[in-house]
């Protein structure tokens, strides 16, 4: 069965004409679905109730079911989710002051093999399908109901476990149902796709014409050190992957976000500091460094307090702009992979 929750709007018209139903009816099924949050066909009392057969017989509006749940004492919740065929896949609620943000993953594993992910231990199993990556938003809108605050997401970042551009055309729907204004409504720039460096994906997604954010996973400032930590510098060194990232700029007129993740006595020296304020420097970019979730699969450790502290003073005093980022559940398996890895299903 098609599940409705995978189609972006124009890709439901088109199915729908085959069913020899005009346009229109797609922005009828949206507004029900993403507006009025019916769950069954039956009750979309306004669509004709022979077309309320066709949809119950080919058509569903399944959801994700609750594998783990893990609760963090700052709020911040987790979701081990088991999907149709059985594969897991994490999703994260971030609560900030200015609204709820949701870390969707996009793949079953990952092919990237970053050497201080969790994510990657098993590999690739498989990309997610839109509606899968969907399905997160709105399993934790539903737990944000149960709450009875009256709130929902404001904000999604895809950065969960898998690597986006990995799984282009899936991600790039997803993208388009959630921003859609008969959609989930989400605004463009409360979105942010995070890549650990694919500069064909990246040029394609400057021309996507949309105005979410884009991040860099670097967490390195010369090769050497990233070809260590990430396999993909081994394909895509620097001196490849920057051309792309300043041409996604000039294209998409956006600045981007740099990830880096601090590592103790590895990546976290003046040095270091120095090296990526040259790297970075002649695009429109701000450093988001990102202090490191601890886990038994390696034996990185967190920088320190100061040693974090002494890296952004280094980059803010030579015109970088850098922020450190909030930390989320701390006391739960935050980190992507984590939670998976410790439930230890191999699916």
């Amino acid at each position: 069965m098609i599940n409705l929750y995978g189609l972006e709007l124009k890709k439901l018209q088109a199915l729908l004409t085959e069913y020899g139903q005009k346009p229109y009816r797609a922005i009828q099924l949206y507004t029900w679905i993403y507006e009025k949050k019916v769950t069954s066909f039956d009750e979309m009392s306004d669509v004709s109730l022979s077309f309320r057969e066709i949809l119950n017989r080919d058509f569903c509006l399944s959801l994700p079911k609750i594998h783990t749940k893990q609760v963090s004492s700052d709020g911040t919740v987790k979701l081990l989710l088991e999907l149709e065929d059985g594969y897991k896949v994490e999703t994260v609620l971030m609560r900030y002051n200015y609204g709820n943000a949701v870390c969707v993953s996009s793949q079953v594993g990952c092919n990237m093999g970053c050497s201080f992910c969790s994510s990657g231990i098993l590999g690739k199993q498989r990309n997610l399908l839109p509606h899968e990556m969907v399905g997160q938003v709105l399993t934790i809108n539903n737990l944000l109901k149960e709450e009875g605050r009256g709130q929902h997401v404001t904000h999604i970042v895809v950065m969960g476990t898998g690597e986006p551009f990995d799984n282009y055309d899936n991600v790039m729907d997803f993208i388009r149902i959630v921003n859609a204004q008969k959609g989930l409504a989400i605004g463009a720039r409360h979105i942010t796709v995070s890549t650990c460096g694919l500069p064909d994906r990246i040029r394609e997604y400057a021309k996507e014409g949309l105005q979410t954010n884009l991040a860099i996973s670097l967490h390195a400032p010369n090769n050497e050190l990233r070809n260590k930590l990430m396999k993909i510098n081994k394909v895509y060194p620097l001196e490849v992957l920057f051309p792309a990232i300043k041409e996604y700029e000039q294209i998409a007129g956006r600045r981007v976000t740099y990830e880096y993740l601090l590592l103790e006595g590895i990546n976290d020296t003046k040095e270091c500091a120095e090296e990526l304020i040259k790297l970075i420097k002649g695009t429109n970019g701000y450093v988001n460094l990102i202090p490191y979730n601890e886990t038994n699969k390696n034996d990185y450790k967190r920088s320190s307090g100061n040693r974090v502290h002494t890296f952004l003073d280094i980059l803010m005093k030579n015109g970088v702009k850098a922020t450190i980022r909030k930390e989320f559940g701390s006391d739960i398996d935050a980190a992507c992979g984590q939670l998976k890895a410790k439930v230890g299903d191999q699916k």
